[in-house]
């Protein structure tokens, strides 16, 4: 598996100092101080790969790209980098080659920004390992656990009950709808429409004259022309004051007998 992993790039920075370091006598930091910082041992480019949970910091030459030296890490902080008690922009690493000899060296940027970018990718890379190692730890724990049957058994069956449905074997029926004045009505089939009763059309009556007038009592001696005044006097008779004590229609039956043989007019006005 670690040959199909492949090799990523974390950080590129394109100047670092390296410098040879005094061993450590206590068990104080490291500081930079007393290095040489005016005079590095050896200048170059740095770049942090990882390849699976591992991560490297390669010194390489800026225009060849020869790798100087290379420092495995395994886990940040701790033994492989370590930072220096009177700088940020100063690290101790440890180098190792492929025969299992290992140093202790100092590497400095010129750039504070640089060595924060140097840091958080170390940082970063390594929360990804620890996230990936619970993750996996949790996988493990879940296969070792009883798994549960959640699978019908021979002959086992469930009983479903959706709203007021009713199964075949009987049940409870829908309920009816209530009308306003206490009739039961029932649903309107479904995909169907409700039928609307018609309107009666109105009558001829109703449209000619709004008010029917009673009947006129004609008197014995009325005339062809009482006939024809009788024609307009709905008309003006809806005008006229209605009198409690006196007859709706005596007025025209008055100015009616007053004029029995006068023939009609030719106008459309009825002379009283």
């Amino acid at each position: 598996s670690a040959e199909l992993e492949y090799e990523s790039v974390l950080c590129v920075k394109p100047d670092v100092n390296v410098y040879r370091i005094p061993p450590r006598t206590s068990n104080r930091g490291y500081r930079a101080s007393d290095w040489k910082l005016d005079h590095p041992d050896w200048t170059g480019r740095l770049r942090v790969t990882s390849k699976g949970k591992t991560a490297y910091i390669k010194l390489e030459d800026k225009v060849s790209g020869e790798l100087f030296a290379q420092a495995p890490i395994d886990q940040y902080p701790g033994i492989a980098v370590e930072t220096v008690a009177d700088s940020s922009r100063y690290f101790v690493i440890r180098i190792q080659d492929g025969t299992g000899r290992s140093a202790f060296i100092g590497i400095g940027f010129t750039d504070r920004g640089d060595a924060f970018d140097f840091n958080v990718s170390l940082q970063d890379h390594f929360k990804w390992v620890k996230q990936e190692t619970e993750i996996s730890k949790e996988s493990q724990e879940a296969d070792t656990r009883p798994k549960l049957d959640l699978g019908f058994k021979e002959g086992q069956t469930i009983k479903l009950n959706i709203g007021n449905m009713t199964s075949k074997k009987g049940g409870a029926a829908k309920p009816r709808v209530s009308g306003s004045g206490g009739l039961s009505l029932l649903p309107p089939p479904p995909g169907g429409k409700v039928a609307v009763p018609p309107i009666p059309p109105p009558s001829s009556t109703a449209i000619a004259n709004h008010v029917t007038p009673p009947p006129v009592q004609k008197s014995s001696n009325a005339s062809s022309a009482d006939i024809l005044l009788d024609l307009d006097a709905p008309a003006a008779a809806s005008e006229a004051p209605v009198s409690a004590t006196t007859d709706l229609w005596g007025d025209f039956s008055t100015a009616s007998s007053g004029v029995p043989n006068q023939a009609p007019q030719q106008s459309n006005w009825v002379q009283f």
